[in-house]
């Protein structure tokens, strides 16, 4: 790598960093960068989850008020989504590339528009519920099977996972949204983790690469979830969604 391309790896880590920590496309910054600077497809991708792993990390520390308050969801979270990611990593080293192309972006835009109707929803939804029903605070079986799901397209590519998992549990909880985003980074976190594992001994990577997305976004992540936790709940799904039709266009 040149001078000017190492700077674009360490940039495009930073704000994949503050992307995954807030909006959830972290992938739609820094995968196109590592193969504008010659990564094979496959080695990008998996280079690309090992370099990010560390701003989930940080980025799920940061948000570490909102995660202790719900210590037994998030272990839930965590669960489901390592399982998920084993079977996207799996995935992504077994199918041919490119394989679920014409799919992914409609899935993106469709739970972009989700997160933005989700409190309309949520609203006629508890209004036939009755007041008097319990905040739902733990995930229910159909929940956590979309949540499952969704770390397996975190383990397999990513791009817009973490606008599926704010769809996925601000429909299946009852959550201010500051929490829904720390239990979607973790959630991420972990799904980067278990495809990183995998990879580690069956994937070909870019050690360079790895270390400097990951000097990026560690400082990313840290730094984008005070910049979410301070977000108005508006403000955030407004990002969310635009980032959502964002990921779409740029998939599409």
């Amino acid at each position: 790598m040149t001078g000017l391309e190492v700077l674009a790896v360490v940039a495009a880590g930073l704000g994949a960093g503050v992307l995954a920590s807030t909006v959830g496309v972290a992938s739609l910054l820094s995968f196109p960068v590592l193969l504008a600077v010659g990564l094979p497809p496959v080695s990008a991708n998996a280079s690309n989850t090992l370099g990010l792993l560390p701003g989930g990390l940080s980025g799920s520390l940061g948000y570490r008020r909102e995660l202790r308050a719900h210590p037994r969801l998030g272990l839930a979270i965590l669960l489901t989504c390592a399982v998920g990611a084993v079977a996207g990593a799996l995935l992504l080293l077994a199918l041919p590339p490119g394989v679920f192309e014409a799919v992914v972006p409609w899935l993106v835009l469709l739970t972009a528009v989700l997160v933005g109707i989700q409190p309309l929803v949520s609203r006629l939804v508890r209004a036939r519920r009755g007041d008097d029903v319990a905040d739902r605070e733990r995930m229910s079986p159909v929940t956590a099977c979309f949540a499952t799901l969704t770390g397996v397209y975190g383990g397999y590519f990513g791009a817009g996972a973490g606008v599926m998992m704010m769809a996925v549990l601000g429909f299946g909880l009852d959550l201010e949204l500051r929490v829904i985003n720390a239990l979607k980074t973790l959630s991420l976190a972990v799904a980067n983790l278990v495809a990183s594992l995998i990879f580690l001994v069956l994937a070909p990577l870019d050690w360079r690469a790895i270390a400097l997305l990951a000097a990026g976004s560690v400082v990313g992540g840290y730094v984008g979830a005070h910049i979410g936790r301070h977000l108005p709940d508006r403000v955030l799904r407004t990002f969310v969604v635009i980032a959502g039709v964002t990921a779409f266009v740029v998939l599409l």
